[in-house]
């Protein structure tokens, strides 16, 4: 298989909600909306998220068990400005051995959110990277 993209697409009941959230935190523009269906790309040329209103059976989404991450340049300068935003906290920002500054939001779905830079990692994860 020769994949081109690679999305994910949220069933919700919270729409409307999904689509003013990534629009506003984080610069999302919808490229197909229809109402019941929004496909969101983040950034210029960045990935896209789609949410859709449950049609027919489907079962919506809980939020449990989803992380989105958002590798930036400046952690720091994010954090402050979705803190001043009021956004609810999952995780604080901190340094992590692995490799990364980051901390996370939550999305109105339940999602978490987590945002990061790159860091030196310790020497105890450098073992673990693969290239």
């Amino acid at each position: 298989m020769r994949t081109k993209e690679l999305s994910t697409c949220f069933i919700t009941n919270v729409v409307d909600a999904c689509r003013q959230f990534y629009q506003r935190h984080f610069a999302a523009k919808a490229i197909f909306d229809c109402g019941w269906y929004v496909n969101l790309r983040i950034g210029g040329n960045g990935p896209s998220i789609q949410f859709m209103q449950p049609q027919k059976d489907m079962p919506a989404f809980s939020g449990a068990g989803v992380m989105l991450n958002f590798k930036v340049d400046d952690v720091d300068s994010e954090h402050k400005r979705l803190m001043e935003a009021g956004l609810q906290v999952a995780m604080p920002l901190e340094d992590h051995p692995w490799g990364d500054r980051g901390f996370s939001v939550i999305d109105p779905t339940g999602n978490s959110v987590y945002i990061y830079s790159d860091r030196e990692p310790s020497d105890e994860f450098k073992q673990y990277y693969k290239g």
